[in-house]
């Protein structure tokens, strides 16, 4: 698919991505009601999960997040894009590749298109949900860009319970920010997904996030949380899961609203 953004009335970019989303959207659905086999699961969008791929497997992930309003700001917009590539290495080593996170803003001084970062994660499975009362894993990500170094580790854990599936995740991030990477900031996260399957193609839930950034690693800021739905679909080798949050926590420099799309195909 080709967009003409030189069009002599061109569209504003926001709805230059939007008609994008909506023709992957619908071709991806398109792609999955003529799929065979069942795709690794992803059921939820902010919380990571305690599975992993099958071994010699790969997968492609394309994710989507629209951030939208701050405070009195009600032109600002976001769309941030990620594509990953995930190989399925061991039983319980799972690694990806983040070919390129960049993102396009409206509504801001820096209005525009900007390649942020490309990067690496490894999960690796301590106990398998199915197998034990609990699953738990070790995440670690490194992300490198231009104006942006970050060092990323997360404890997840997840409990089954017949078709419904309860997930936590642990977050502490590292930043190094600027031309020279001469601003810190440290990240405190926590994620929260439940989740429950009405049908094998079929589940939907809940997520909940929390946020609060340390600048210099020294103070605290404040304390933001997102909560809302979420959307699983999965049939044959390819999966979409839509998850819109909003903001509970009233401040005006954060958006009052984001939603993420992944659509993933497993090869």
């Amino acid at each position: 698919m080709i967009l003409n953004l030189y069009h002599p009335n061109p569209m504003k970019p926001h709805k230059v991505i939007a008609k994008a989303l909506s023709s992957l959207l619908v071709s991806t659905v398109l792609l999955a009601l003529a799929s065979p086999a069942l795709s690794h699961e992803r059921r939820f969008a902010f919380t990571y999960e305690t599975t992993v791929a099958e071994p010699g497997t790969i997968e492609y992930e394309q994710w989507v997040t629209w951030k939208a309003r701050k405070g009195s700001n009600r032109d600002f917009q976001r769309f941030e894009f990620r594509e990953e590539l995930e190989f399925g290495v061991t039983d319980r080593l799972q690694l990806g590749l983040y070919l390129a996170d960049w993102r396009l803003t409206n509504g801001t001084d820096d209005d525009g298109a900007e390649y942020r970062t490309s990067g690496i994660e490894a999960i690796y499975q301590l106990t398998d949900p199915t197998k034990s009362p609990f699953g738990s894993a070790l995440y670690g990500e490194v992300l490198l860009g231009p104006e942006k170094f970050a060092l990323e580790g997360k404890l997840l854990l997840q409990k089954n319970l017949g078709p419904l599936v309860i997930a936590y995740n642990a977050v502490l991030e590292a930043e190094w920010e600027g031309s020279g990477y001469d601003e810190r900031v440290g990240v405190w996260e926590n994620t929260l997904g439940v989740s429950y399957q009405i049908s094998p193609q079929l589940l939907v839930g809940l997520e909940a996030t929390h946020e609060v950034e340390f600048e210099d690693w020294s103070e605290a800021g404040d304390h933001v949380f997102y909560v809302g739905p979420n959307v699983s679909f999965r049939k044959g080798n390819f999966y979409a899961t839509l998850a819109p949050l909003f903001q509970v926590s009233g401040l005006d420099d954060e958006p009052d609203f984001m939603t993420r799309l992944i659509v993933g195909f497993t090869f």
